[in-house]
């Protein structure tokens, strides 16, 4: 593991309390990490060459990338930079855009591309043994997937920091939890991470429910210092599916 940049201890405390409350690493674990190119995977990228040197718990690490292929998404760049960290690395291409035109049913793509590339990914994992994904998802996601759940669904839910997929065979675990949005950008940009620009471009097409809720906390928080830490007590209890 070579030419990692040491994170902050401001997101490795945080990632590190994660990791600890929701039981995510376990001795012997083979992690494959979810990295779009944006700055919270690579972030988390290296969050974990950095645990994996120098934490107690000794776990293996690879990463995935799925290019969904749509047009001006070039996540190729990102080969070799997995390369110089020495991380063994997965690359898998779909077209994704094109069959959500044809398959999807009353879904948002952004829903329809994370479940395809959900199941890219853990075929992968089953296939190269594996037996965790990591995936980057923060606070701020939570924060939003509660609000719109409540909005459009009338329930209480948002993301899980650590559950056991439909098949019983791959642990999924986001070490982000605790940590803003703010915090893996401002690492990216300060230590130069390679991000992918626009590392999912439709997504920017037309607002979403997800920009509408990421403004509706913008705003509220600009009244409220404590609104993140109030909205993760809250949703603590919702967070914690951890298998045995």
């Amino acid at each position: 593991m070579t030419d990692y940049q040491k994170p902050p201890k401001s997101l490795l405390r945080k990632v590190g309390k994660a990791i600890a409350d929701f039981d995510m690493i376990r001795e012997g674990d083979r992690i494959l990490l979810g990295v779009s190119g944006g700055k919270d995977s690579l972030s988390l990228l290296q969050i974990l060459c950095h645990l994996k040197s120098y934490a107690p718990v000794r776990f293996d690490l690879g990463v995935i990338t799925v290019d969904p292929q749509i047009e001006g998404f070039d996540p190729a760049p990102l080969k070799a930079y997995y390369e110089g960290l020495g991380v063994p690395w997965h690359y898998a291409e779909q077209p994704i855009m094109e069959e959500a035109r044809e398959n999807m049913d009353g879904n948002s793509f952004c829903a329809y591309c994370a479940r395809m590339k959900r199941g890219i990914m853990y075929t992968t994992g089953r296939r190269e043994g594996y037996n965790v994904l990591a995936l980057a998802q923060h606070l701020d996601d939570l924060a939003e997937s509660l609000l719109m759940s409540m909005f459009h669904e009338g329930q209480l839910r948002t993301m899980k920091a650590h559950y056991l997929n439909d098949a019983g065979d791959i642990r999924i675990i986001r070490p982000l939890v605790y940590c803003r949005e703010t915090q893996t950008g401002a690492f990216a940009v300060e230590t130069g991470l390679p991000i992918i620009p626009d590392s999912c471009p439709a997504c920017f097409t037309a607002p979403t429910q997800r920009a509408y809720m990421k403004q509706l906390l913008a705003r509220e928080e600009r009244q409220n210092r404590h609104l993140f830490a109030n909205m993760l007590h809250a949703m603590k209890p919702l967070m914690d599916e951890t298998p045995p």
